[in-house]
């Protein structure tokens, strides 16, 4: 790889991380979902086109930078970035490896739709026992499982809550990062790759 390819991939990969910083900033809750404490935003869709236009590796490391940019920011302690480092991680490498074997649209496709439900299904254990133990030290477990009854009082317990709400918060979160990505690849694409 030549030096201006590997100057090239750097600065693309900066630009990319600083806009999902951003973007990380910019979360918003969708209390008819899930509980407020839960917020949607789309800092993985650089990560995802930094995965589909450099590779795997610049999708990891997009999400890395972001998260220790906001862990400054934190309101949990480094806990929150873990957690959204280790998802975004599960949705860029299935997506970039794929695309990187099927350079096709239906690559992307294949591997963002992967990468998506692969986000979703390691958010129940993830969240299981790195982010809610976390967050039962300065709140009970029962006031958090509350808050999900407010909204379906039925469920029962957190593992409940967290395959009944934020499997499909997580999945519908990287299904939206998928859709943009689509909408905003080709008109950067040459930015992207020169």
């Amino acid at each position: 790889m030549s030096q201006t390819v590997k100057t090239h991939k750097l600065a693309v990969t900066a630009i990319l991380s600083a806009a999902a910083a951003i973007l990380m900033f910019l979360s918003f809750p969708m209390p008819f979902l899930i509980p407020s404490f839960v917020k949607m935003d789309f800092s993985e869709l650089p990560a995802l086109l930094a995965a589909f236009s450099l590779g795997p590796v610049s999708g990891v490391a997009v999400c890395l930078v972001k998260n220790v940019i906001n862990v400054f920011f934190s309101t949990t302690g480094g806990v929150g970035e873990l957690c959204n480092f280790l998802l975004g991680v599960c949705l860029v490498v299935p997506a970039g490896l794929i695309y990187r074997a099927k350079r096709t649209r239906g690559g992307a496709l294949a591997g963002a739709l992967l990468g998506s439900a692969a986000m979703a299904v390691c958010s129940v254990p993830i969240n299981y026992f790195i982010s809610y133990p976390f967050y039962t030290s300065f709140m009970p477990l029962d006031t958090i499982i509350g808050m999900y009854q407010d909204l379906i009082p039925s469920v029962d317990g957190l593992l409940a809550c967290l395959v009944i709400f934020n499997a499909p918060f997580t999945l519908l979160k990287g299904l939206l990062d998928t859709l943009l990505a689509f909408l905003i690849y080709k008109p950067l694409s040459p930015l992207l790759h020169r």
